[in-house]
């Protein structure tokens, strides 16, 4: 098991399909796992400590854990079959709960729990981005950002 952090929730175009992308903590691989809209929201609510009015139902399942006496110890996603990720809710009492992995980032990131994948996931699903590879991407983006159709338009 390779142990995770949690990039950040993004839209692939043209789908509109959520995507919430893992790295390795101690490694150069990402992993890309489609999610819902409500699991994204979740997920980018949590990283951004936002709280809303009323609680999610992740915060909700928190809020249980902790009122029966457990802590979430740790995520596993455990598996890909068929283009299905598969994760695993490790307690500390022992127990373990099948869940989808959208669920289980979304509860990880406020229980402040680690994720890890298995490496056959990794192998299977991970795409490899060098360091400087990765910093290249992240300036071409911020160009992106900044840049307009007017700025290609000749001057001639």
């Amino acid at each position: 098991m390779k142990q995770m952090e949690v990039v950040g929730v993004r839209v692939e175009m043209p789908s509109n399909q959520p995507i919430v992308l893992l790295k390795e903590l101690e490694g150069d691989r990402y992993l890309p796992i489609w999610i819902g809209a409500v699991e994204a929201t979740a997920i980018a609510y949590a990283q951004q400590g936002m709280l809303p009015a009323r609680p999610l139902t992740h915060d909700l399942f928190k809020e249980v854990i902790e009122a029966l006496g457990a802590t979430l110890h740790t995520v596993n996603i455990t598996a890909l079959r068929e283009g299905i990720f598969f994760a695993d809710l490790v307690f500390s009492n022992g127990a373990e709960v099948s869940a989808r992995p959208s669920d289980s980032i979304a509860l990880a990131l406020r229980t402040g729990s680690s994720i890890f994948v298995s490496e056959e996931v990794l192998d299977e699903a991970g795409v490899s981005i060098p360091d400087e590879q990765e910093d290249e991407v992240e300036k071409f983006r911020e160009f992106l950002d900044t840049v307009s159709p007017e700025d290609f338009e000749s001057g001639a």
